[in-house]
């Protein structure tokens, strides 16, 4: 008799050629879709058959000895305790997938797909662990530094409010002297099991919270919570060599959660410094210069990070030539040398000659060979 199932690839909708991960992908993405759970009571039963439709294919394909037998012989290759029938037949859902065949770890896609909604597929005793082995928030916050501070490094106090756990009850959220009891709604296993048709489904107890005990006789001081919010203050260590935008982690340093704290990070932001501009690692600044001193040449004092040093300037220098002060620049962060200092020559043109002046200038135009007539120009 001929199959009326399906073909697995076509029930995924995926390649022949498809790789693992894509058919990992794609069962995740249907199973989520067509979950009995989340779709209206009359789509109910079409969605669980289209599920158990799914749930087989994905059992067949991710194997690599069933599907190179599905390859060649189809489904007539697959050995029939993987047959739709027998797998679903009467079975509740966690016999379903250790009927399919290496999904009975506790760290398989199914977990991971309903852990997304909640549920426990195997609906076990087992305590929820994730209330309790949960760290705290990580914590972002922004500190400004000047250019030169970001050239030689620095350090910077920073306040930021967070969490910590409670001094009085050392974040166990009860009064001292008192002791945690049993969640009277899960019986202290954190979860609760139901049954909906075939499934048998455990979701995390909404009265504990998970954790299978509740708080009779809470904490004066933080009202049961096990943590306060204070404000820290943290001295940080800013390295040499960063720029805008560049981050420190200071582990351990975000909010306290209920086994430990979360992480924090500075974001740094470089203040605008109006004589030098940064360019990677290198330092931009603009000098104006004499006309005098262009032409005939001289020394002048440039301002760095660091202090002031003297540039010498060759005779016929030109407007907006760029000179180049080696390891005057920002450090590289990670070690790689120093930038330079790139300084940019303006030229002052006189606006304003004395007759004197104005007589130089033309002696030196006729030197020259230019004449200068009284129309201004020069020919």
């Amino acid at each position: 008799m001929m199959s009326t199932k399906r073909d697995y690839y076509e029930v995924l909708g995926v390649k022949k050629n498809a790789g693992l991960d894509e058919i990992k992908k794609a069962y995740r993405t249907l199973a989520l879709r067509h979950h009995p759970d989340r779709v209206s009571p009359e789509q109910k039963k079409e969605a669980e058959e289209k599920f158990k439709e799914i749930s087989e294919a994905y059992a067949v394909l991710s194997d690599s000895q069933k599907r190179s037998l599905y390859d060649q012989y189809g489904h007539a290759g697959i050995d029939q305790r993987y047959a739709y029938e027998d797998i679903f037949k009467g079975a509740d859902f966690a016999s379903i997938f250790k009927n399919l065949g290496g999904f009975d770890s506790g760290s398989n896609i199914f977990e991971e797909i309903f852990g997304d909604l909640g549920f426990d597929i195997f609906g076990g005793d087992r305590k929820s662990s994730s209330h309790h082995a949960r760290r705290g928030r990580d914590l972002q916050i922004e500190t400004n530094i000047t250019l030169k501070e970001a050239a030689f490094g620095c350090e910077k106090t920073i306040t930021l409010p967070r969490y910590e756990l409670c001094s009085v009850c050392k974040g166990e959220g009860i009064k001292p002297g008192t002791r945690k009891t049993n969640c009277p709604q899960c019986q202290g296993r954190g979860r609760v099991v139901f049954s909906q048709g075939f499934f048998q489904l455990a979701q995390t107890c909404p009265r504990c919270h998970g954790q299978g005990t509740i708080i009779t006789h809470p904490c004066v001081k933080c009202k049961g919570e096990g943590r306060l919010r204070i404000r820290k203050t943290l001295t940080v260590k800013v390295p040499a060599g960063v720029d805008t935008g560049s981050y420190l982690r200071l582990r351990g340093e975000g909010e306290q959660g209920l086994s430990r704290h979360g992480d924090l990070y500075v974001i740094i932001n470089i203040l605008p410094e109006p004589n030098f501009h940064r360019q990677g690692n290198d330092i931009l600044t603009e000098v104006e210069i004499s006309m005098i001193c262009a032409v005939l040449g001289g020394e002048i004092e440039i301002p760095t990070l660091d202090a002031a040093v003297k540039m010498k300037i060759p005779p016929g220098t030109q407007p907006n030539r760029i000179f180049r002060l080696r390891d005057k620049g920002i450090p590289d962060v990670h070690g790689r040398g120093k930038g330079s200092q790139l300084v940019k020559v303006k030229v002052k043109i006189p606006t304003h000659l004395s007759r004197k002046e104005q007589q130089f200038i033309e002696e030196f135009a006729r030197a020259s060979g230019k004449n200068f007539n009284s129309h201004g120009s020069i020919a």
